[in-house]
């Protein structure tokens, strides 16, 4: 699996020009599911991304985790985050999980942070997206469950 965290201020997610969720103050991952991942890599995420210490402290240190601030997830499944570029200029995507298998990991990971009792907002799978989100710092940080 592979991440990309945004620390934002907000942000929102829209389909068809309507918009289906938005948070405050916390983060947006985006989520790319590669064939054979599994519960453990997506535990490991969850587990790294609620205990980065990447919000602001009073002397404005990157100290405090999400649930230290109050904080909320926005979390985008996103397979184009694991695209072959070695060859060629069209990316090729034949890394990325089935769909079937990459939306029950998706909803798998969204289920353990929410089990945290952080607030989850989501995309909806498969569907042509617009996401916006104002980035706080900028802060953006990429995680791969290869390199862990």
């Amino acid at each position: 699996m592979k991440v990309v965290i945004q620390r934002v201020t907000s942000a929102s997610v829209s389909v068809a020009g309507e918009e289906i969720s938005a948070i405050g103050k916390g983060l947006v991952v985006l989520l790319g599911v590669k064939q054979g991942d599994t519960q453990e890599e997506a535990d490991y995420l969850v587990r790294k991304i609620i205990n980065m210490r990447i919000f602001e402290d009073t002397e404005g240190k990157m100290n405090l985790n999400i649930q230290q601030v109050g904080g909320e997830i926005l979390s985008i499944s996103q397979f184009t985050l694991l695209a072959n570029t070695k060859k060629g200029n069209r990316p090729s995507f034949t890394d990325a999980e089935t769909p079937e298998k990459a939306n029950e990991l998706y909803e798998y990971f969204n289920e353990q942070i929410e089990h945290e009792g952080i607030k989850v907002g989501k995309g909806k799978f498969a569907a042509e997206m617009a996401v916006s989100l104002v980035n706080d710092g900028p802060v953006t940080i990429v995680l791969d469950t290869e390199n862990k």
